[in-house]
C-alpha cells in the first residue's frame, strides 16, 4: 500500500556538485522525505544510496556529538564521484526516532556519564525505533530495488532487505572520531553492531 506523494522536484547546486530534489508527502505522518538524485539513476545498476535519518543537530547546527552532519555530506561527496545515486532524507527520525525533545534530554543524561544506548532506555525509550518504509518506497518511485547502500549500519541494510530492497554492497561511510564523539561511536560499534573499523578491537 503506498502512502508517500511525489509533490515537486527541481534541480539543487550543492558544494558537491548538481542534485535533483525529491519532496515526497507522508500520508500517514504529515511529514515531508527527501531524495536527493544524481545521474540517470533509473539507468544504473546497484547505484549508491544513502538512507539518512534526520540530524538537526549534526546536519544543521555542525554538532560535534555525533557524525551525522559529516556522514551526510561525505555520501553526497561519494554519490557524485560515482556519478550516480541517491540520499534519501527521512524526517521523524530524531534521535533514532525518539524526536528532538527526548533527543536533549538524552543527551543531559549522556552528560552525566551514560552512553547513548543507556540515556534511551533510561528515558524508559527505545534504543532505537525508527522505520525504513518510507525510504523503500522512495527506491520504489525510481524503479530502484538493487542497491550499494552507504552505511556502517547492519541493522539498516536488514530493515531495508525485509522491506524488499536488494543490498548488493555495504559500503562503509567512515568518519574522523573526535573528542566529543569517540564515546558515541564507540557505543554504536560496541553495542548496536555498527561496522566501524577503526573501533572493532
Amino acid at each position: 500500500m503506498q502512502f508517500l506523494t511525489h509533490n515537486a522536484s527541481a534541480r539543487l547546486p550543492t558544494q558537491y556538485g548538481d542534485f535533483d530534489l525529491h519532496v515526497f508527502h507522508d500520508n500517514r505522518t504529515n511529514v515531508e522525505h527527501i531524495a536527493l538524485t544524481c545521474g540517470d539513476i533509473m539507468r544504473s545498476p546497484q547505484p549508491l544510496v544513502r538512507v539518512h535519518s534526520e540530524c538537526l543537530t549534526g546536519d544543521v547546527f555542525a554538532s560535534t556529538r555525533c557524525d551525522c552532519g559529516e556522514q551526510l555530506h561525505h555520501a553526497q561527496q561519494l554519490i557524485q564521484e560515482h556519478g550516480h545515486g541517491l540520499v534519501l532524507y527521512l524526517k521523524n527520525h530524531e534521535g533514532r526516532g525518539i524526536g528532538l525533545s527526548n533527543k536533549m534530554r538524552a543527551y543531559a543524561l549522556q552528560d552525566q556519564g551514560l552512553d547513548t544506548v543507556e540515556a534511551n532506555e533510561a528515558l524508559g525509550l527505545p534504543v532505537d525505533g525508527r522505520s525504513y518504509e518510507a525510504a523503500a518506497e522512495m527506491l520504489a518511485f525510481f524503479e530502484i530495488n538493487t542497491v550499494r547502500l552507504l552505511t556502517n549500519n547492519s541493522a539498516k541494510r536488514s530493515a531495508l532487505e525485509t522491506l524488499g530492497i536488494t543490498v548488493h554492497q555495504q559500503v562503509p561511510l567512515l568518519t574522523q572520531p573526535t573528542a566529543e564523539n569517540l564515546k558515541y561511536l564507540q557505543t554504536k560499534s560496541a553495542k548496536l553492531g555498527h561496522i566501524i573499523p577503526d573501533l572493532m578491537g
